[in-house]
């Protein structure tokens, strides 16, 4: 009998990326089912309720669903970010849950220049801006896709430096970045920051008062990571005190209104997440997850794990 395989997400994969994934799933003798656009939570249980695996985008893959999922053997995030997923939940019901690091990176670095230029000109509003070239870029965590925007800052010509107490001198140096001691100096001296930790309890609201009050004058802090790891009230509590501090971020604030409304002039959201929204990044991420389950599936590969 053959393996159901789910490919479940609310925001669709390219038609491409998805008939290419269901080709590769007919093809390594499983059945591919898809679930796209859904409106109503229990679909997705219903959809659950008889696969062996599933592949996902930002789709909640709560412990109801993963209950549902009485066949369940692997949940596949199809990106880097997999907070949407109960890993807890998962372990306990022995699902590996895997993500797709690096697929998606190269998009979101060249969206994070996106919203440096676009803050650098005045969000295109017709008046002087500024360049790039020759201002420092700070980058908050030197992951996937914080490598590749170090290295773009270097093409701009800009001075990178970056903080991250997770990595070996030699990432530094392969991006052509400055190491920086603390986190502290890195916002005190960048004109651009361009973040991108992850979400995890250490991280969350932990860009706060104290450190964005140490930003240099005239910075502009970029968010391409996770709109929680930024603590919203104490933003507009510096925003309002200082008049010479930018916000560009790919995640609109649960208050989006009250930055609009107060700062017009210095903070940029996105209307949608766009940062993993290329052709591209979305094919290769769907790809990578196919693969994945195809591996796991049939060879007993686990690739990625991210709940041992």
């Amino acid at each position: 009998m053959q393996e159901k395989v789910l490919i479940a997400t609310e925001k669709p994969f390219a038609e491409s990326a998805r008939n290419s994934m269901v080709k590769m799933f007919e093809e390594a003798g499983l059945k591919p089912v898809v679930l796209e656009k859904y409106k109503d939570p229990k679909d997705l249980l219903s959809a659950f309720s008889d696969v062996a695996a599933a592949v996902v985008r930002s789709d909640n893959v709560t412990k109801e669903v993963l209950e549902a999922g009485k066949s369940l053997k692997l949940v596949v995030r199809a990106g880097a970010g997999y907070d949407n997923i109960d890993c807890a939940s998962a372990k306990a019901r022995k699902v590996i849950v895997e993500n797709t690091p690096g697929q998606n990176s190269n998009a979101v670095a060249e969206l994070a220049f996106g919203l440096m230029i676009m803050i650098a000109r005045g969000k295109y509003s017709g008046k002087s801006g500024t360049e790039l070239r020759g201002k420092s870029l700070g980058v908050h965590a030197l992951g996937n896709i914080g490598k590749i925007v170090a290295s773009l800052g270097k093409a701009f010509g800009m001075d990178v430096c970056a903080f991250d107490p997770f990595v070996d001198q030699c990432v530094f140096d392969d991006c052509c970045a400055t190491r920086v001691k603390t986190i502290e100096d890195l916002y005190s001296t960048s004109d651009y920051i361009s973040l991108h930790i992850p979400k995890t309890p250490q991280t969350v609201k932990s860009i706060n008062y104290d450190l964005l009050s140490k930003m240099k004058k005239g910075g502009t802090l970029v968010n391409t990571a996770r709109a929680e790891v930024i603590h919203e009230e104490d933003l507009l509590r510096i925003m309002a005190e200082r008049q010479d501090i930018k916000y560009a971020s790919d995640i609109a604030p649960t208050n989006a209104a009250a930055f609009l409304e107060k700062f017009a002039d210095r903070v940029y959201f996105t209307p949608k997440k766009m940062g993993a929204q290329t052709a591209e990044a979305n094919t290769n991420a769907g790809i990578a997850a196919a693969r994945q389950i195809i591996a796991f599936l049939k060879e007993g590969k686990v690739l990625n794990q991210v709940n041992p």
